[in-house]
């Protein structure tokens, strides 16, 4: 059995000695070969962190991810819950805390240690000591208070409430309700005091003054703070009590719904991301899409710069809802490039979007007053780099991609130079030895040889010509010239191939079959000739002397028809796939012995798709085959 690996946690704060502590655990992790994680514990004191302790955690939190760590945000008000909890699902097996965590708490509460020993006792827990440990640093004790003194707001909405609960329990008293039905009325206003305050201490000063202002108006003797039966201190007791449990449960629901609603947010927009990268087949969408997501999650504006041999090239800036039009710098871009790392400069963080050494672009967000919180320069960091990776695999792929095609093109230009190399050598000999033997012998000679063997010669030149014909169209058609287009009779084309055809159909029936109807198509004259021509000598070679070939036009509902039928031998079924491939001859059993270089109608495939068209080949009944090709057809007003 495989024995588990270490896992060390480290937790986060804004503490000056956090970073020892850091660098510590990052040691340890280093010389055990152990996962890392960086952990912080956002409390509902966070937010009320000053600005100081704000950027002394992002320094922290930058410190963790230099040293290799995985930085993870949870949220609770239990801080030695949350670590224990994602300790144990996380199979944490080593816990570093430093020295100042282990000093007991007032009113005798355990330590930190302590209470996480006794919730995981599996994990080992390491103190390290700390020279720094004697800085007197206070936490977060100015937020605290910020956080425990409401603001004008909330002593309104405390007041208010008060004063509604206040006129509810009077009309109830008019009406000769209980005093169990009144405190109902001052329960239920701690709850809603509750729920649209931000301070705790607002539930605790409407628990207590709804229970003063139940006493002077609704207990006898009214108006005054004394009580007659001795049974009634019982009730301010539970009545007090239940306000606090019940403002301060609600409370604690209100932020704890409050985060999972910000966590389910920025979880969908994660989700988002990933599947918006994927549809993706473009550095610059790439690139686009992420700045986009990053406005979406932050609500702040952000600017991407596309980056190619190591410099900036064009930018693009998202706005936020909120934007506040605020320029971003270019020469801050520039230094991020450079060092391949994340800057902050006039109110902006600018990172690069990169794999290792290779940068892919920069991005920029514009945080303003509003820097990042921990969880957000997270999720931040993994967008970016989420992207650079989707940008890698693009780039990748078009390597690969390129490499098939360099290796494709390189088989193919051996297989033309080894099948140039074998159906030249038989014309060309025997185009030379007809010459050499006219040369030397023409005066011997009578009319009927000499015309025979000039026939010879003008037969193997034409097949040439063919080929070479052939071999320059295609590479027309693999380079970037634009087609031709004009407008012309099907019954045009047809007329000009068979002229072009006319001396090699010697022994053959050659027919044409038109509607009555003109048929226009919209092509390149001389390739669309140039197929049909293909498929003509394609027959002539694959049937015997005195075969009939017919070339026919025909419109259909997507355009125009072209076929090339004839009553040979036929192909097979197994062999119609493979006869549009580049260098297949198959088998010419009536041929004259002279190969074929397997060009014309793979030609003939690639011409017609270039149009936009299609091309088949099916059984002529009885017997044969008919090659067919469909082209679009032309404007009625052309050539009027």
């Amino acid at each position: 059995m495989e024995q588990q690996k270490e896992h060390i946690l480290v937790c986060l704060s804004a503490s000056p000695s956090n970073a020892h502590i850091i660098e510590t655990a990052a040691q340890m992790a280093k010389a055990f070969d152990a996962l890392f994680t960086a952990l912080y514990v956002s409390t509902p004191d966070a937010p009320s962190m000053t600005e100081e302790d704000k950027a002394r955690l992002q320094r922290n939190v930058a410190l963790s991810e230099k040293l290799g760590a995985t930085v993870a945000t949870v949220y609770g008000d239990d801080v030695v819950f949350q670590i224990a909890e994602y300790a144990r699902l996380s199979r944490v097996t080593k816990v570093v805390l430093g020295r100042s965590s282990i000093k007991r708490k007032p009113l005798g509460r355990q330590p930190l240690t302590d209470r996480l020993t006794a919730i995981a006792p599996d994990i080992e827990i390491h103190i390290i000591p700390d020279n720094a440990a004697e800085i007197k640093y206070r936490g977060n004790a100015q937020g605290i208070a910020r956080r425990i003194l409401p603001n004008w707001r909330d002593i309104l909405i405390t007041l208010g409430v008060l004063v509604a609960a206040t006129g509810i329990g009077m009309f109830f008293a008019y009406l000769r309700f209980t005093e169990a039905n009144i405190i109902t009325v001052y329960v239920l206003s701690v709850l809603i005091t509750a729920i649209f305050t931000q301070n705790f201490i607002c539930n605790v000063v409407g628990a207590i003054g709804g229970v003063v202002i139940f006493n002077l108006l609704f207990v006898e003797p009214r108006f005054s703070l004394h009580v007659s039966d001795a049974g009634t201190y019982v009730t301010f007791a539970i009545m007090l009590a239940a306000s606090l449990i019940s403002g301060m449960l609600a409370h604690r629901l209100k932020y704890t719904a409050k985060q999972s609603a910000q966590s389910a947010y920025r979880t969908k927009v994660l989700f988002d991301t990933d599947r918006l990268l994927q549809q993706q087949t473009d550095s610059d969408e790439l690139l686009f899409t992420m700045a986009q997501q990053l406005v979406r999650l932050t609500d702040r504006d952000a600017i991407v710069y596309s980056v190619a041999d190591g410099k900036l090239l064009s930018s693009k800036v998202f706005l936020a809802d909120r934007s506040d039009g605020a320029p971003f710098d270019e020469e801050a871009a520039k230094k991020c490039l450079t060092a391949n790392n994340t800057v902050e400069f006039d109110g902006a963080v600018y990172r690069a979007v990169a794999i290792t050494d290779r940068v892919y672009g920069v991005v920029g967000v514009r945080v303003g007053n509003r820097p990042f919180e921990l969880l957000e320069n997270s999720i931040f960091v993994s967008i970016v780099g989420e992207c650079a990776l989707a940008i890698d695999n693009v780039h990748n792929r078009k390597e690969q991609e390129r490499a098939t095609l360099e290796a494709r093109q390189e088989q193919l230009r051996a297989n033309m130079l080894r099948a140039i190399s074998h159906d030249l050598r038989t014309p060309l000999t025997s185009i030379a030895g007809n010459a050499d033997f006219l040369l030397n012998s023409y005066d011997k000679l009578d009319d009927g040889t000499r015309k025979q063997i000039f026939s010879d010669i003008y037969d193997d030149s034409m097949w040439l010509y063919a080929l070479v014909e052939n071999l320059l169209s295609v590479t027309r058609l693999n380079g970037t010239v634009q087609l031709n287009l004009t407008c012309e009779l099907a019954e045009d084309l047809i007329d000009g191939a068979l002229r072009r055809i006319h001396r090699r159909s010697n022994g053959y029936v050659l027919t044409k079959k038109l509607p009555d109807v003109p048929l226009l198509v919209n092509v390149d004259t001389k390739l669309i000739l140039q197929v049909l021509v293909n498929l003509v000598d394609n027959a002539l070679k694959y049937t015997p002397e005195g075969s009939e070939i017919t070339l026919s036009a025909e419109p259909t509902d997507n355009g125009v028809m072209f076929s090339v039928a004839d009553n040979g031998a036929g192909i097979a079924d197994a062999l119609k796939d493979k006869v549009f491939e580049m260098f297949y001859t198959g088998d010419n059993a009536v041929a004259d012995g002279r190969r074929s270089l397997g060009l014309g109608l793979a030609l003939c495939k690639s011409i017609v798709t270039a149009h936009g068209g299609t091309m088949s080949v099916t059984d002529n009944v009885p017997h044969g085959a008919v090659f067919s090709f469909v082209l679009p057809k032309g404007g009625s007003d052309v050539g009027e």
